[in-house]
This record gives structure tokens, sequence and C-alpha cells, in this order.
């Protein structure tokens, strides 16, 4: 379709990776290609030509390390790490050696010799079944085009500078974290990229910026052009360009509609989140690095009930010590004042890899060695851990969260490495929570059924949807072709999760859940008709939560609930559900 021609208005389909509606003008922003010249040179020219080469390297190395230094402490932190990751790679003889061999070997410039290398790079990267890692391929493409740009002596630009950021949309083929960066400076209302996934840069910016962001639209940044008005419809993965006027009435009502939204919600912040009939229901938060606090302040939730401390260890070659991750600990702990903070031990799995060669999990590993396997498996590395949460415990009110339980040994042996964990702080005379609460996160079926067998030994439970719908159903969450079949709704999930609830009831254990249901709205009401009292969720996602419990009645709900459950047939657990939240 030639948009440039026409001026039609066109849509474009990709993957709504940060919700929410933007109306704006397109800003297009020039990615550098990696088309190179090529040409030969003289034997005699090859030492001169590697140090070209060298020099260029030198130059993206100091640029990346000033680019750490300066987001290391700032609000753009969360992004360090994959800037580290930009300088490992740099540092890899792929990059540092392997360019200046083909150089001497082939005569050839050091712009063909690096297009080479990246050439032979994501061939290697295309066979990896791992979609997660195979993702990986983009921060090797983005590394050597940074080392092109500066063999070239360019660097990456917009087209023009936008009249007005607040309501420009930035169109990229794709964007590196250091264009992130950049761009966190300004106040864009939205990002759509032509690559990109859900583990994207773009993806978790656009996130934490609270913007619309759609990635994979594949030919969005040959399609539209400098200033065409776009909206961007990040929660049903939509790109309109150029609307016609009854369409861009319809989209500026629901923004309206959502902006007055979100103002009405602000003013929930700091109510109780308690129902028609009186019930208090508890609200936490996910979280992911001790930057998320200000997140979870600012939503109002009354405590953070996951935090994915995996998210420390990832995106690094080693592993973070004992003291390091105590005090990525105490902060969350200190930050939130007394209210409880769920810490969930080391989860690394299926779409959470470490770097590091020596612990790397198994190709496949959704189910092989990843989460409480693999922390049994490196009894050191578990102990680590254990000391590091235990110590941080004195801080305030911290619960142990221990992921992915299948079997009653996992859980003695989990419970027995916090007691010799707790027996060496004694000796040392370090002080922590004698009493610190241990639970397990039910996750995969056989956790479900056989409930009674873990809860008897733990302190409390929490259910995470997002695996138990995986496991429940054979689905690989992180592969396109399956993606449709992950079903919330599906019967033997509901049955699933209501016999959970019931049973922490019957046991007098605490549950909470805090996978993606816990924070969609939709589904708030069923899960309080199920029994459910504590939730914990994207900071995001609290408030409207929060209100759909204020205008709920437990009585009300609860012949609804009891007919969605015993149905199996979709349509009618769809028009039930409508009528549910009616």
């Amino acid at each position: 379709m030639d948009a440039r021609a026409t001026s039609a208005s066109f849509t474009i389909h990709g993957i709504g990776v940060s919700g929410g509606i933007a109306i704006g003008h397109a800003h297009l922003f020039l990615g550098m290609a990696t088309e190179v010249d090529h040409y030969e040179i003289t034997a005699a020219d090859v030492v001169r030509e590697q140090k070209r080469y060298d020099r260029a390297v030198k130059e993206v190395r100091d640029e990346l390390k000033e680019l750490a230094d300066s987001v290391r402490h700032g609000p753009a932190a969360e992004l360090a790490p994959f800037v580290n990751v930009h300088m490992m790679l740099l540092d890899d003889s792929s990059f540092s050696e392997a360019p200046r061999e083909l150089i001497r070997e082939r005569h050839c410039n050091a712009e063909w010799a690096l297009r080479m290398q990246l050439d032979e790079l994501t061939a290697q990267f295309d066979e990896i079944d791992d979609p997660y890692l195979r993702e990986r391929k983009e921060d090797v493409r983005q590394v050597a085009e940074r080392i092109l740009e500066a063999l070239a002596g360019t660097k990456r630009r917009m087209a023009v500078k936008p009249t007005r950021e607040d309501t420009a949309i930035l169109v990229a083929r794709e964007l590196t974290p250091a264009d992130v960066i950049l761009f966190k400076q300004h106040h864009f209302a939205a990002f759509i990229t032509d690559l990109g996934g859900a583990t994207s840069h773009t993806a978790i910016m656009a996130r934490s910026l609270g913007i619309p962001a759609i990635v994979a639209l594949h030919h969005s940044r040959s399609m539209i052009r400098e200033d065409e008005l776009i909206v961007v419809d990040g929660t049903q993965g939509v790109v309109i360009v150029n609307p016609d006027k009854h369409v861009l009435t319809e989209y500026k009502l629901k923004q309206n509609q959502a902006r007055l939204e979100r103002e009405k919600l602000k003013r929930l912040r700091s109510a109780p989140a308690a129902t028609l009939d009186g019930t208090v229901i508890q609200l936490h938060a996910n979280i992911e690095l001790p930057s998320d606090i200000e997140a979870v302040r600012s939503s109002g939730a009354t405590g953070v009930g996951l935090f994915r401390s995996e998210f420390l260890f990832m995106n690094r070659r080693d592993l973070p010590g004992e003291d390091e991750q105590f005090e990525a600990y105490r902060e969350v702990v200190e930050g939130m004042k007394g209210m409880p903070v769920t810490l969930r031990t080391l989860d690394i799995g299926a779409d959470k890899q470490l770097d590091s060669e020596e612990h790397r999990v198994a190709v496949n590993p959704a189910l092989g060695l990843r989460a409480i396997r693999y922390c049994l498996a490196e009894p050191q590395v578990f102990n680590t851990q254990l000391r590091a949460i235990l110590r941080a415990s004195r801080y305030g009110k911290v619960m142990i969260l221990v992921p992915m339980l299948s079997s009653s040994a996992e859980v003695t042996q989990s419970l027995l490495a916090v007691a010799a964990a707790k027996e060496q702080l004694r000796d040392e005379k370090v002080k922590f929570d004698e009493y610190i609460p241990v639970g397990g996160m039910i996750e995969v079926p056989a956790a479900a059924i056989a409930l009674p067998m873990f809860i008897r030994k733990l302190d409390f439970i929490s259910v995470g949807t997002n695996d138990l719908i995986q496991y429940t159903l054979a689905i690989d969450r992180t592969d396109d072709a399956v993606a449709h079949l992950y079903d919330p709704l599906h019967p033997a999930i509901l049955s699933l999760l209501s016999s959970v609830i019931r049973t922490a009831h019957q046991h007098e254990k605490p549950v909470a859940v805090c996978g993606e249901m816990a924070g969609d709205v939709d589904l708030t009401r069923l899960l309080l008709g199920f029994g459910l009292r504590h939730f914990s969720m994207h900071p995001a996602h609290v408030l409207s939560v929060k209100q759909r419990v204020l205008n709920t009645s437990l009585p009300d709900i609860a012949p609804i609930v009891a007919r969605i459950l015993k149905t199996d047939e979709p349509d009618k657990t769809q028009a039930l559900l409508e009528k549910l939240n009616a």
C-alpha cells in the first residue's frame, strides 16, 4: 500500500506491548542501515584498516560507558543492564577479534568484514529454538550497527525535531536501549516499531513510561510519512494512519474517556479497598527492580505481593553476590515503610535465562531445570540468596516465596535450606526475622490438584496464573503459533483456581493470585466470587482493580460465579462474565 501517493487511511496490525490510546503525528526515526560497500585493500593496508576498526570499537565502547554511567542511578536505571549487555558483546571476540581476522584474511574493508561477521552471527541465532534467546539477535545487530556508524562517522538521527513532542508518535524500524534512553528525556505520546517482541527494550520502556506501544509492525517505517496523523491503540495492537473524521472522533472520545477515568481513579489511591458489603481486599503490586517502588507508592498498593528477584540476575555474566542482593532487597523493604514485601526466590527458566554460560539452563527449560529445581541443584546460589533475604528481613515485613513447587520433597528441601541459612546467620550473630513466613507458588497442575500436600508445610501460597495456564493447557506462552490457545477462562483453569482458593481457606492459610489474571479488571469479580481476597498485579492496574472492588457486592455476584463454574461452553462463559461485570 502506498500511503505516500494517496494519503489514504489504512490500518496496520502488530503486537500491542503497552496499552492505551495515543493520537498524534508521526515522527520518523532514521536508524542506520547495515548495507555497506565492499572493496579490496592491499596487504600493506591491512594493519591500517584494522586500526580503523579498533578506533571505531573504542569509540562505541566509550559511548556506551558514558551512557551506562549517566543512567545508572537516574530515572532510566532499568535500562543500564541492557547497555551493559551491549558493552559485553562489544568486548566479545565475535566483535573484538573476528572482523580483524577477516580483514587480514580477505583483504577487505572493515565495514565489509563486520557485515560478514554479523551475517554469520545472525544465522546462528536464527537456528535457536528458544524465542527469548532468538530475540537477543537484535542486541548483536544493534552493536554491529553502532560500530558501522562509528566507521562511517555518522549518528542515528530523527528526520527533524518534532514540533510538539507530547503529541508526537515515534515511528522506528527498531529502538536500541540507547535510543530509548534518549527518547525517555523527551515526551513522546507513543512508540511504534517494525521489529521487536514482548521482551524487547521498546516494550519494557513503554510499559515503564505508561505510554502506548506496538511492535512487530514489519513495514510501518516505510509506509508512514513524517507528520502523518496516526492513531495508536496499544491495547488492540492497531495503528490507524490518516484516520477519517468518524474514526478520529471515535478514538478522541475513547482517549478522553480514558483520561478522565485515570484522573478519577487517582482519587481512589488512599481509599481502603473493600467491597460494598464491607469485605476488605488486599491489593499488592508486582515489581522487578528496586526502582519500581516509586510506581508502587503512586498506585496506592498496600504491599509488594511479588518481587521477581531474577531480574537482578539477568543481563549480566556473573551472579550478584550476597551483599549486592541484600542491598537491593533492603532498598525495597525500607522503601515500603513497614508494608509487606513478598520476595520470590530465583525463578530462571523458559523466558528468563541468565547470560552466564556456567549458569545457563537447558534450551527448552519450561519442563526442565528451572525455578526451585534449579535452586536446589545449585545450593550455593540458593543459600546466597536466602542469606541476603533473611538479612533484609530485619528492616521490615518480608516473606519468602518459593516458585514452581511440584513435589512435597521440594517443599521440605526448601524449608531445610531456609533453616540452614538461618543457622549460619545465628552463628555469625547477624540479625534477621526468626519467624519470616515461607510460602509457595502454585503454578503447575500437580501442586494445584494435590494442594494439601504442600499447604500443610507452608505459611501461605500464591497462585501464578501465567504458568498455571501454560502447564495446564500445554501451551508455550512465548510461542506466537499457539498464543491464541492461551485461555484464562478455560473450564479447567477456572476449576483449578476456585479449588485452590477454597482449599487454602479450608486450611486457614492465606492465598493470593499474582499472575496476569489478578490485574485483569474483567476478571476481578470472578476471582472475588471464588473467594480470593488478596490480589497482586502490575502497579498500573491497581487503581482500576480497586474501583471494581469498591463497586462489587459479594452476595450479588455469587450466583453468577457459581453458574460460570458449571459452564463448559466458551460463549456462555463469556456471556455470564459480561453479566457479572455489568
